[in-house]
C-alpha cells in the first residue's frame, strides 16, 4: 500500500505548492486509485499531481471527508478531468456535483476491497480505513468528530496500526500510544508536541511525502 500526500500546508519538494488544505492518493493492490480530499484549490491540486506524475484520469474513486472548502475545493476540477471516477461524499454534504456515480455515506461501508469508510461521524465527517499488511491505516481530513471517536469507529474493522491526516485541536495524546505510525498533517494544532512525544513513530507530513506499508 502506498499513500502520497498531494496537498498540505507544507511541502517536501520545492517544485510542489504548499497551501491550506489536504489531499492524498492511496494506491493498493487490487484496488482502484483513491483520491482522499481535493485540497482548497483545483489549480494547485492539479499542479502538484502533475509534478508527482499522478494522472487524474487514472483515479477510480474520490472520497471527500467533509464539506469544508479546504477539503473539496479541487473536486470539480478532478471530476472534469475524470467523469468516470466514483465519488463518495458524507451524507450531510450540501453541494451538487457533476459526478456520474455518486454515493452519499451515512453508515460504515466498504468502498472497495480492503478500504472502508467509518461512516459520517458527528454529523459532518467520514474517514477512510485501509487494511494493510501491518494493520489498519486510518486517513482523516480534519478530525472534527474527534480523533478518539474516529479511532473507535475504525477499530470495528480490526486493529489500528496508524493514522494520517489533520487532527485539529486534538490533545488526548494517550489515545495515540497504541499506534505504530502517526502522521499529523494540515490543521493539526499540536503538531510539535505530537512529534516530541512520539519520536520516530511520528512522520513529518508535507506534500510529496510517500508512506509505504
Amino acid at each position: 500500500m502506498k499513500l502520497t500526500i498531494v496537498y498540505d500546508n507544507e511541502t517536501k519538494k520545492p517544485e510542489l505548492a504548499a497551501d491550506w488544505g489536504f489531499s492524498c492518493l492511496i494506491e493498493a493492490e487490487d484496488t482502484p486509485q483513491i483520491l482522499f480530499d481535493t485540497g482548497a484549490s483545483g489549480s494547485i491540486l492539479l499542479h502538484n499531481m502533475k509534478k508527482l506524475n499522478i494522472d487524474p484520469g487514472a483515479i477510480g474513486i474520490v472520497v471527500i471527508s467533509h464539506p469544508h472548502g479546504d477539503h473539496f475545493g479541487g473536486l470539480e476540477n478532478i471530476i472534469e478531468a475524470n467523469k468516470d471516477a466514483e465519488l463518495y461524499l458524507p451524507q450531510s454534504f450540501p453541494i451538487g456535483t457533476l459526478a456520474r456515480k455518486l454515493t452519499k455515506v451515512k453508515e460504515p461501508v466498504q468502498i472497495c476491497p480492503n478500504v472502508f469508510s467509518t461512516g459520517e461521524l458527528g454529523g459532518i465527517e467520514q474517514s477512510l480505513v485501509i487494511n494493510t499488511d501491518k494493520g489498519l491505516l486510518v486517513v482523516v481530513g480534519c478530525s472534527h468528530p474527534g480523533v478518539g471517536n474516529i479511532l473507535d469507529a475504525a477499530s470495528r474493522f480490526g486493529k489500528v496500526y496508524g493514522i494520517v491526516g489533520g487532527f485539529h485541536g486534538f490533545r488526548d495524546f494517550d489515545r495515540l500510544n497504541p499506534l505504530s505510525l502517526i502522521c499529523p498533517c494540515h490543521c493539526t494544532q499540536y503538531k510539535i508536541e505530537i512529534k516530541r512525544l512520539f519520536g520516530d513513530r511520528c512522520l513529518d507530513c508535507g506534500a510529496g511525502m510517500v508512506i509505504e506499508l
